[in-house]
């Protein structure tokens, strides 16, 4: 997660919140993410990662999720932080 990083598995996370999924320039997201209208912000990303495939239909995310609010609670907030340094 770095100002101008490199695309990755996944798109870079810099400036994630806020943004529409499926926007980042030159990550090749699958139609479902790009469709989707999803603005990532705290609650939008839980449910993300608490169940790809189930957030967003059709998505070509291999992520099975994490299911614990108490391990994805850290982990979104270690991202905003990250994610807007």
């Amino acid at each position: 997660i770095e100002a101008g990083g490199a695309h990755k598995q996944g798109p870079n996370l810099h400036g994630v919140f806020g943004r529409t999924a499926g926007t980042a320039d030159g990550f090749g997201y699958s139609g479902a993410v790009a469709g989707s209208g999803v603005v990532w912000d705290e609650k939008t990303m839980s449910e993300w990662l608490k169940a790809p495939k189930k957030f967003i239909k059709g998505t070509k995310m291999v992520f099975a999720g994490i299911k614990k609010d108490k391990e994805r609670d850290p982990l979104i907030a270690y991202m905003k932080e990250a994610a807007s340094s």
